[in-house]
């Protein structure tokens, strides 16, 4: 079962629960699968990989609004925000903890024998790979420049 079918799949089975929560987030979630699906010059079908590209897209949007809700005062949209982008975290692979991003891009930085902030592009191609859909990319860019300024 592909992951898009898998959230064909929960979507129904929230709205047969009458799950509010669930079923607009899964909506939203197969709509910009969907909307992916047609962008460009001819549709196709995307990959699970591409469906978690989507997804954490999503996610990123989600926590961005939640923080600016909140900013604004306004926390129950900011909760609603929230309690959206848990949902989607759950068809989401499971985040690099901070130890385990340290150590990829520490392997990355011998791999690529690189040197000095000039060579973030260099590291960054080697260890994006291998994080995909794992850590947001400010997060492993932040890295990379930390252990890079060392």
């Amino acid at each position: 079962m592909t992951l898009k079918e898998k959230l064909e799949t929960d979507l129904s089975a929230a709205m047969k629960s009458r799950d509010e929560l669930r079923t607009r987030t899964l909506r939203m979630a197969l709509t910009a699968v969907k909307n992916e699906e047609v962008a460009g010059k001819r549709s196709r079908q995307l990959s699970d990989d591409d469906v978690v590209k989507v997804l954490a897209r999503e996610a990123k949007k989600r926590r961005e609004a939640a923080a600016a809700f909140g900013d604004a005062g306004r926390e129950e949209q900011a909760r609603a925000e929230r309690d959206e982008g848990e949902v989607l975290e759950q068809y989401l692979p499971a985040q690099l903890t901070d130890e385990e991003l340290t150590a990829l891009v520490a392997d990355a930085i011998a791999a690529t024998g690189a040197a000095g902030p000039r060579a973030m592009g260099q590291v960054m191609k080697a260890v994006n790979p291998k994080v995909a859909g794992r850590a947001e990319g400010g997060r492993v860019a932040a890295e990379v420049r930390r252990q890079l300024a060392e």
